[in-house]
């Protein structure tokens, strides 16, 4: 089946599109330019923020125009996004870079696992979707590992080097994503635009379970990705600039190989335990390796990243069972777009913590935080007395009740 092409072409569309060398000292270049803490984390709000305003229009494309070509737009404003980002110079450069970032990414979100989600539909093999997102996800990670360890090392050249280098990657995914083939299972629709927009938010307000799941996942996202962002000003006090990398590589390298094995981990474990068990580890982890500060705390604090990537294919799992087929990608951006809101305010609040009490207290106050989606996730996937099931083995079902 021709299709079939789609999951071997996606893996290699994540890695280059999140081959990204800049990624470890991203943060430190951004606050060189700007003079602050607080300024270099507006740079990734500000791209958060595009991506909020983009996302539902993008989300609507895709249900409209198809996946390939909503994946090809992406693509081109990816090139965009890395190279006003490699002029550099200015703040200015660096907005607009994050605006054609923010489009990237809201072209990308819901429609990616959308068409991964249709193309196993038509092989009639939806019941192996944790299996392959867990594996089409893993790229991004083992791309981030191997360019973090590249990046950090030009950066000993110089931090605009790094971006300049960073470019090329993405013109390599905007090449692989004119090879995808469109899903015949879903078909462009002409519906109105604000009837299947509306239809798609009554969907996730009625539907309580996808309610308190999407909630937990924007919270989650927020502070998880921000935490994540500014770690490097962290790292860069215990370890030099060329080893920022290696902290990043383990952390990239271990999610790859959670996500890589998650639908195997998943039927094993069950999403109760994973999301509820590994993200109190996890936190743990980065309390204490913030708290008891070390020249082993950067390693061990991206160790933790083992339960990453799992946690995010039970995350995407949970929600795409419950999304509505004609809807699927308009619900995803919808998602999204309130997880971009989220990212951009915290990320912002996070970076003026940083500024006025210091790194260290700031991602203390993130971990805290963490424990907010972790009570959402425990209240709606916890064992109810009486089901006669554990949570690990109720069965998931479509919103049409179809089990999967």
């Amino acid at each position: 089946m021709l299709v079939s092409r789609n999951i071997r072409l996606l893996k290699w569309f994540n890695f280059w599109g999140d081959f990204r060398p800049y990624g470890p000292i991203a943060i430190l270049y951004y606050s060189q330019i700007t003079g602050s803490y607080a300024l270099g984390m507006s740079v990734f709000s500000a791209a958060m923020l595009a991506q909020s305003f983009f996302e539902v229009p993008t989300g609507v494309l895709s249900d409209m125009v198809g996946r390939k070509k909503t994946v090809v737009y992406g693509a081109v404003a990816g090139v965009f996004a890395l190279t006003f980002y490699a002029i550099g110079g200015t703040y200015w450069a660096l907005l607009v870079g994050a605006i054609f970032e923010g489009l990237g990414r809201a072209f990308y979100s819901g429609n990616n696992e959308a068409l991964l989600y249709d193309t196993l539909a038509e092989m009639e093999q939806k019941e192996t979707f944790q299996e392959y997102l867990g594996i089409t996800s893993s790229m991004y990670q083992f791309a981030l590992a191997i360019s973090a360890v590249i990046g950090s090392l030009i950066a000993v050249i110089s931090y605009h080097t790094v971006m300049l280098v960073s470019v090329l990657p993405m013109v390599f995914a905007f090449i692989v994503s004119l090879q995808l083939i469109e899903p015949r299972v879903h078909s462009a629709t002409n519906a109105n635009i604000y009837a299947h927009l509306s239809t798609a938010f009554r969907n996730i307000i009625g539907n309580a379970r996808l309610r308190t799941l999407s909630i937990a996942g924007i919270l989650s996202y927020a502070i998880g990705e921000s935490s994540w962002l500014i770690r490097s000003a962290f790292i860069v006090t215990l370890w030099p600039v060329w080893a920022i990398g290696i902290a990043q590589m383990i952390g990239n390298a271990t999610a790859a190989i959670s996500f890589y094995y998650a639908g195997r981990i998943i039927k094993r474990f069950g999403e109760f335990r994973l999301l509820i068990g590994g993200s109190l580890i996890s936190e743990a982890v980065n309390l204490f390796g913030l708290i008891f500060a070390s020249v082993l705390s950067p390693a061990l604090m991206a160790s933790n990243s083992i339960f990453f990537g799992v946690n995010n294919v039970a995350k995407q799992s949970l929600v795409q069972h419950e999304f509505t087929d004609a809807q699927r990608a308009t619900m995803g951006s919808l998602n999204s777009f309130a997880g971009s809101i989220a990212f951009s305010i915290f990320s912002f609040l996070l970076g003026g913590l940083a500024d006025r009490i210091g790194i260290v207290p700031a991602l203390v106050i993130a971990a805290l935080l963490s424990f907010i989606p972790m009570s959402l996730y425990f209240h709606v996937l916890r064992p109810r007395a009486g089901e006669g099931k554990s949570a690990e083995a109720v069965e998931v079902t479509t919103p049409s009740g179809e089990a999967i």
